[in-house]
């Protein structure tokens, strides 16, 4: 039987902790992120700032210590409900020794939602607590006059997260391979020029697969697999009899790096412990200067799976971002480039 922990939904009022647990935002950056904070009150919800939120040094907002001791406070104030990273970043991993989980199990379930190093977050704690998070559209790309519609629609989704929700999202029409600078333009919004399609293998068939979703950003979630961090063990258990799609997206592993982290799943049979596979867009496009690029790389390995796969979705580093509810029961299906996915809080 499942065992997922659904925060309780936002609703007017309801307080969001904006802290940088991986990367802060430097001072060029800071009109950008005023502007979305600004759009969050506007919308009727509280702000919380994290002390570290405008600092950036060496790639992080503070010292591990720094950063999970606000996290912790975050995490474990019944007020808050929700935890709104700006952007991701690299170096999450290092607060997770630093988090108390047995005092978390006490604290209030709230809301984590993001892409990119915030997944790494987001994965332990539904391994480690069993709290659903929401893999979406980042704080900063949530400017109140963006249109793109999966990008416009995350926090409506956010403020019906109860128990029994259900909804479906079909494929963005068009997506952006370049957007401008933050720090060059505050008020910048999504560029989508490149055409959407889902891709399925097999290829010619309509794909179809259920399950619960769990998954994140592949460079830093290939690290965690097989440790407490993340238990495919456990999470499989949690999730009988319904079973696990697994999902992922590449950020910036070369095609040599990504094929060695495919492989690495493959090896620890991965592969036979989900229903199906869905991948988004590789952001690392082209050859990076190998003589193979991502696309062969991923065609070469998981053509030979004996699962459901489609690829790229919307997930990732090339937005928009479908909004993904960890643990939420999915059925989804793919044909000829277009495509849907409904989950249900259950």
């Amino acid at each position: 039987m499942s065992q997922v922990v659904y925060p309780k939904a936002l609703k007017l009022g309801s307080k969001i902790a904006v802290t940088a647990f991986s990367s802060g935002v430097p001072k060029a950056c800071h009109p950008r992120l005023n502007i979305v904070l600004t759009h969050l009150q506007a919308q009727g919800f509280e702000v919380l700032e994290g002390q570290y939120l405008k600092h950036n040094i060496e790639h992080v907002s503070a010292s591990a210590e720094q950063r999970a001791h606000e996290l912790m406070t975050f995490l474990c104030d019944d007020r808050i409900g929700a935890i709104a990273p700006p952007w991701g970043g690299e170096l999450a991993m290092e607060v997770l020794p630093l988090l108390d989980f047995e005092r978390l199990k006490l604290a209030k379930p709230k809301w984590l939602f993001g892409f990119s190093d915030i997944s790494t977050l987001g994965m332990v704690l539904m391994s480690k607590l069993g709290w659903s998070s929401a893999h979406c559209s980042n704080l900063m790309q949530l400017h109140p006059d963006e249109s793109e519609p999966l990008t416009a629609q995350t926090l409506q989704h956010l403020v019906r997260a109860e128990r029994s929700y259900s909804f479906t999202q079909v494929p963005s029409k068009y997506y952006q391979t370049n957007g401008e600078s933050f720090a060059e333009n505050p008020d910048t919004v999504m560029n989508v020029t490149e055409q959407t399609c889902w891709r399925t293998l097999p290829e010619q068939d309509e794909v179809k697969m259920s399950g619960r979703l769990i998954g994140g950003c592949f460079d830093t979630l290939q690290y965690l697999l097989g440790t407490p961090y993340f238990d495919l063990t456990t999470l499989k258990q949690r999730f009988t009899p319904e079973g696990i799609i697994l999902y992922f997206e590449n950020a910036e592993l070369s095609p040599t790096a990504f094929k060695r982290a495919l492989l690495s799943l493959k090896f620890k049979g991965v592969f036979e412990q989900i229903n199906g596979l869905l991948i988004g867009r590789n952001a690392v496009i082209g050859h990076g200067e190998k003589e193979i690029t991502s696309e062969q790389v991923l065609l070469d390995v998981i053509s030979k799976l004996d699962i459901p796969v489609i690829y790229d979705v919307d997930i990732g580093h090339l937005p928009p971002n479908l909004t993904l509810f960890n643990g939420a029961y999915a059925h989804i299906s793919a044909h000829n480039g277009m495509g849907h996915i409904t989950q249900t809080l259950k």
